[in-house]
């Protein structure tokens, strides 16, 4: 019986809403990703080269201690960015949602 009822415009609303939701964090998972794999980069290279060279590094960074510190840079790199990519999309869909409907209403 429910299948023959209408939707109401508030359900289409929540399904529009909830694709939105799933577009921006699909973006801000793409670039948390590629902001973790530079960040992976970027650690990895003077930590690596801090253990040759250094020998302060070299006596305490083990091998389980370099890649502590690799993957925490990745992980904080990844979060940071994901998240500041969703707000920054939906902040910007969020606008563009306001001037489509303001100028429905006035018109």
């Amino acid at each position: 019986m429910a299948k023959n009822m209408a939707q109401s415009p508030f359900e289409n609303t929540s399904i529009d809403q909830l694709a939105m939701a799933k577009r921006y964090s699909r973006e801000g998972v793409k670039a948390g990703a590629k902001a973790a794999v530079v960040a992976t980069i970027a650690t990895a290279i003077p930590t690596m080269a801090s253990v040759r060279m250094l020998p302060w590094a070299r006596a305490n960074l083990n091998p389980t201690a370099q890649a502590l510190i690799i993957s925490t840079v990745a992980g904080m790199a990844y979060f940071i960015v994901a998240d500041k990519t969703i707000l920054a999309t939906a902040r910007r869909n969020s606008f563009n949602q306001v001037a489509h409907h303001g100028a429905r209403i006035n018109h």
